[in-house]
């Protein structure tokens, strides 16, 4: 590749305003890896959002917990884990979100779309 992806990594808290992931959206990386609260939720606006640019960049959901995988299917409320996973967001399974950066940015780095790359992440979720 003639340049490395550009992949950020957007730290979230249940309540905030999506005003960081705006930005983040609006400059124009080819993915995100977004660390969510708990075991994979963010508010509902950020779920609004995250669902948009996902139709156009991987959006990863990782746990900012630090240790443990994220829930994929235990919580349905707008910004839990199943809400997110319908919006098109990719769980980062076991992976903290500095790992799960750098797996996509290995992923886009070798051409792989969202179909290969929600594959790739989806053995991590055991």
């Amino acid at each position: 590749a003639d340049r490395l992806p550009e992949v950020a990594i957007v730290r979230t808290a249940l309540g905030e305003g999506p005003r960081l992931l705006e930005a983040a959206a609006a400059a124009g990386f080819d993915g995100l890896v977004v660390e969510a609260a708990g075991a994979g939720h963010v508010s509902v606006a950020a779920a609004r959002l995250l669902g948009e640019l996902a139709q156009s960049v991987p959006v990863v959901i990782a746990s900012r917990v630090g240790a443990g995988a994220l829930l994929r299917s235990t919580y349905g409320f707008e910004g839990g884990e199943i809400d997110l996973a319908r919006r098109g967001l990719i769980g980062a399974g076991w992976l903290p979100a500095g790992k799960a950066r750098l797996l996509l940015l290995a992923l886009l780095a070798a051409g792989a779309g969202r179909s290969e790359i929600a594959a790739r992440f989806s053995v991590l979720s055991g």
